[in-house]
Protein backbone atom coordinates (compact mmCIF):
# COMPACT_ATOMS: atom_id res chain seq x y z
CA UNK A 1 0.00 0.00 0.00
CA UNK A 2 1.53 3.58 -0.96
CA UNK A 3 -0.78 5.17 1.69
CA UNK A 4 -1.84 8.38 -1.27
CA UNK A 5 -5.57 8.49 -1.57
CA UNK A 6 -6.87 8.49 -4.47
CA UNK A 7 -7.93 11.87 -6.49
CA UNK A 8 -11.62 12.76 -6.62
CA UNK A 9 -12.91 13.41 -9.76
CA UNK A 10 -14.25 16.32 -11.07
CA UNK A 11 -18.12 16.55 -10.41
CA UNK A 12 -20.46 15.27 -13.16
CA UNK A 13 -22.44 18.45 -13.57
CA UNK A 14 -21.45 21.03 -15.94
CA UNK A 15 -20.03 24.48 -15.08
CA UNK A 16 -23.41 26.31 -14.86
CA UNK A 17 -22.65 30.34 -15.58
CA UNK A 18 -23.22 32.40 -12.95
CA UNK A 19 -22.95 30.02 -10.21
CA UNK A 20 -19.61 30.54 -8.51
CA UNK A 21 -18.70 34.47 -9.09
CA UNK A 22 -19.88 36.69 -7.31
CA UNK A 23 -19.51 40.80 -8.62
CA UNK A 24 -21.68 42.48 -6.05
CA UNK A 25 -19.49 43.88 -3.93
CA UNK A 26 -18.09 47.08 -5.07
CA UNK A 27 -14.26 46.34 -5.39
CA UNK A 28 -15.49 44.70 -8.66
CA UNK A 29 -15.73 48.21 -10.28
CA UNK A 30 -13.02 51.04 -11.36
CA UNK A 31 -14.98 54.26 -10.59
CA UNK A 32 -11.93 56.07 -12.58
CA UNK A 33 -10.22 53.89 -15.03
CA UNK A 34 -11.40 51.52 -17.62
CA UNK A 35 -8.78 48.86 -19.11
CA UNK A 36 -8.84 46.17 -21.46
CA UNK A 37 -10.50 43.22 -20.44
CA UNK A 38 -7.25 40.42 -19.90
CA UNK A 39 -9.72 38.14 -22.01
CA UNK A 40 -11.61 39.79 -25.08
CA UNK A 41 -9.42 43.09 -24.98
CA UNK A 42 -12.36 45.08 -24.39
CA UNK A 43 -12.56 48.36 -22.75
CA UNK A 44 -14.57 47.31 -18.84
CA UNK A 45 -14.25 48.70 -15.29
CA UNK A 46 -14.93 45.39 -13.85
CA UNK A 47 -12.14 43.77 -12.13
CA UNK A 48 -11.61 40.20 -10.81
CA UNK A 49 -11.08 39.40 -7.51
CA UNK A 50 -6.99 39.78 -7.89
CA UNK A 51 -7.40 43.09 -9.35
CA UNK A 52 -7.06 42.51 -13.39
CA UNK A 53 -9.86 43.83 -15.42
CA UNK A 54 -12.17 41.24 -17.01
CA UNK A 55 -16.13 41.27 -17.86
CA UNK A 56 -18.35 39.43 -15.85
CA UNK A 57 -19.60 37.33 -18.83
CA UNK A 58 -16.02 36.41 -20.35
CA UNK A 59 -14.12 35.76 -16.59
CA UNK A 60 -17.34 33.17 -16.11
CA UNK A 61 -16.97 31.71 -19.90
CA UNK A 62 -13.10 31.14 -18.81
CA UNK A 63 -14.07 29.28 -15.59
CA UNK A 64 -16.37 27.04 -17.23
CA UNK A 65 -13.79 26.50 -20.31
CA UNK A 66 -11.26 25.71 -17.28
CA UNK A 67 -13.60 23.48 -15.27
CA UNK A 68 -14.52 21.43 -18.66
CA UNK A 69 -11.04 20.97 -19.50
CA UNK A 70 -9.93 19.72 -16.35
CA UNK A 71 -12.88 17.01 -16.31
CA UNK A 72 -11.54 16.17 -19.41
CA UNK A 73 -8.55 15.81 -18.31
CA UNK A 74 -9.68 13.10 -15.62
CA UNK A 75 -12.01 11.27 -18.16
CA UNK A 76 -8.38 10.69 -20.30
CA UNK A 77 -6.67 8.96 -17.70
CA UNK A 78 -9.54 6.73 -16.31
CA UNK A 79 -9.86 7.91 -13.05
Amino acid sequence: MTGRRPRRAPPEQPYAPGTHLDWRDSRHWDYEHARPCRYCGDDTQLRDSKGSAAHKVCAEEALAAQAAETAAAYRMRGT
